[in-house]
């Protein structure tokens, strides 16, 4: 019998649950279009990448392309990098079209000079699994060590000559699944999706009224973090663990978010809250150790965004519960958020992660897109 590990089950709940969030409103995911030019540039950024071509429109004339690509993150994680491109070289691309701008589109795979053509989701490194022999279980103070770079298992496509239909599974069971060993609905049904948000009817309210495409309703759309529970594993970023001590001498744990380039401290030395916290999309946190498990008290949110389109108010409490597998390494973390503003139930998750194969880096947003108009806000929500 096929052996499935937590951390793979979990990646293809998040794969699952990071399509949902992603949407493509402005593509035609339907539509085809075939280009044939030459490359100027590629611009590998957060949240989305871009390759800059330069064709001849439909009049006979230049015309200058912008072809959207993963994140920076996703891409150097899968061994893509600068020198890949070569400015200059022909290239010829298979994509979705804008729905409205002719000058954009959606890449899906593309053959630069006489290179094998390449797909959008394609891993040019080993991704082998980092070799913890040597790492310490504890550090001097006897706290487990749960320092260090930590990323969801990357998803890749299953596709010919490995066997697969163009479904994302994780890097570990991609054989198995290309191979039949597994199917789609056998891991979903091992491991379901959580259960949607139950709303207050002011919850209900705001979910309807988000618009996912408004720089005015989701964060991401601007540049900025959406909150602790979607940032730590949305996009598969990596993110970094430091345990140390604050200049009082106080420990503490920094927790950097690779997507946004955000940061977050866990007090370790306090037992309660500060009095007039002033808000923040962070929040204030305190942690404590119980056993293997490290539990963090998180409140002081100023108003935002939870998941979308969930909103959350000043009242947000979040619990996370960090679970060191002594054995796998692999941290698990599941979280509760009650919201009585918005939340009729609590709002509860989980995840996993395990060592990332490629260092922490610090990514800034430098989405390239934003600046559509209004007219163009449309498709799926």
């Amino acid at each position: 019998m096929l052996r499935i590990s937590a951390v793979a089950l979990s990646a293809i709940a998040f794969a699952t649950a990071a399509s949902a969030h992603h949407g493509f409103g402005r593509f035609d995911m339907r539509g085809e279009i075939h280009y044939s030019g030459t490359l100027k540039s590629v611009d590998l950024v957060n949240p989305h990448s871009y390759m800059n071509f330069e064709t001849v429109g439909a009049d006979g004339e230049p015309l200058e392309v912008r072809c959207e690509m993963r994140a920076a993150m996703l891409l150097r994680r899968a061994g893509w990098s600068e020198e890949m491109f070569v400015a200059g070289l022909p290239v010829e691309i298979f994509a979705r079209p804008h729905r409205d701008d002719p000058t954009s589109c959606y890449l899906e795979t593309f053959t630069l000079g006489e290179a094998p053509t390449i797909d959008r989701n394609d891993q040019f490194s080993s991704g082998e699994p980092v070799d913890t022999s040597d790492r310490p279980l504890r550090l001097a103070s006897g706290e487990l060590n749960i320092s260090g770079d930590w990323a969801v298992e990357q998803a890749v496509l299953t596709i010919p000559p490995e066997g697969g239909n163009g479904a994302l599974v994780p890097k570990s069971l991609r054989a198995a699944y290309a191979a039949g060993d597994i199917t789609l609905d056998e891991i979903r049904a091992l491991n379901p999706r959580p259960a949607p948000p139950v709303y207050t009817e002011a919850g209900r309210a705001a979910a309807d009224a988000f618009e996912m495409w408004s720089p005015d309703d989701n964060p991401r759309l601007s540049c900025k973090p959406t909150s602790i529970v979607f940032d730590w594993t949305f996009d598969w970023p990596i993110n970094r663990v430091t345990q140390t001590t604050d200049e009082d001498g106080s420990r503490v744990i920094d927790i950097d978010y690779g997507l946004y380039s955000f940061a977050r401290r866990i007090h370790m030395d306090m037992d309660s809250h500060p009095a007039n916290l002033e808000p923040s999309y962070a929040g204030h946190s305190i942690g404590r150790w119980e056993g293997n498990t490290l539990v963090v008290d998180t409140a002081g949110f100023e108003a935002g965004v939870l998941v979308p389109p969930t909103r959350n108010s000043a009242q947000l409490h979040i619990v996370e519960r960090f679970t060191l597998d002594t054995e796998e390494i692999t941290l698990k973390r599941e979280y509760t958020a009650t919201d009585p503003v918005y939340l009729a139930e609590p709002y509860t998750g989980q995840d996993i992660v395990l060592l990332a194969e490629t260092p922490f880096e610090r990514h800034p947003c430098e989405e390239l897109t934003f600046e559509f108009i209004e007219e163009n806000r449309t498709g799926d929500r």
